[in-house]
Order: structure tokens, then C-alpha cells, then sequence
């Protein structure tokens, strides 16, 4: 049985290396892949600023659920990596800042690094349309 998948890319060169899209929706379910603070070529913003990295993650997470017609307010999950965790008051305030109304349920977990160097902070979220 093939499975009904809505799928969309950010164009990040991440995506076709690995062969995955920025987010997946199967029926109600909206699966957003680990998104960091990079702009559309990849390039990591706000180098040593986690709280500017979480804005853009965030935002950038918004975007492609912006493309599947939904938005934050549809978030459910979000699960945080950080390369950083005595810094997480700085994630905190940005993920407070665009959830604090929505509550959506959350992890924030140290990780040694990610792909880059220089990206301090991952997000998945899961939506619901």
C-alpha cells in the first residue's frame, strides 16, 4: 500500500545529499526534518549567536510549514539539540517567544556538535493540521 505524502524542500544542500525533504505530511501528521539557523544555500547565520540560530530555525521551520498551508500554531513537538546546554536560557527565550502561546511539547538536548561547526542549535518539530 503506497503511502500519501505531501512534501516540501527548503533547497538546502543537505536535502539531496541525504536524500530527505524539510517537511513531510501524511494525512494529519506534519514531520518537520532537524532544521537550523542557515539561509536558503546552506550558509549558517549568526555565527556564535544561539539565540539568533534559534530565531532562524524557528523561522525557517515556519516557512515550510507555510508551504503545506499551515503555520507555528499547528506545532505540537518541538525537540531542541544544542551544541551548547549552559546556554539554554538563550534557546529558551527564542523558542518562548514564538511558542510561548502554542505549548507545544518539548525536549532541549546537549549534543556534542552538529554537521557544521558553526550551527549551535537543531529543531524538529511535529504539526498537526
Amino acid at each position: 500500500m503506497k503511502i500519501k505524502r505531501n512534501k516540501t524542500f527548503s533547497g538546502t544542500p543537505w536535502e539531496s545529499k541525504f536524500g530527505y525533504a524539510r517537511a513531510v505530511q501524511v494525512g494529519d501528521a506534519v514531520h518537520v526534518s532537524g532544521t537550523t539557523g542557515t539561509d536558503p544555500s546552506g550558509k549558517v547565520l549568526a555565527p556564535g549567536d544561539i539565540y539568533a540560530q534559534t530565531v532562524q530555525s524557528i523561522r525557517n521551520i515556519e516557512s515550510a510549514l507555510q508551504r503545506l498551508g499551515l503555520g507555528l500554531e499547528h506545532v505540537v513537538r518541538t525537540r531542541i539539540y544544542v551544541t551548547q546546554i549552559d546556554r539554554w536560557e538563550d534557546v529558551a527565550k527564542a523558542h518562548g517567544e514564538f511558542f510561548g502561546q502554542i505549548h507545544p511539547a518539548t525536549s532541549l538536548i546537549g549534543v556534542a556538535r552538529l554537521i557544521d561547526p558553526e550551527m549551535l542549535v537543531e529543531i524538529e518539530a511535529e504539526a498537526v493540521a
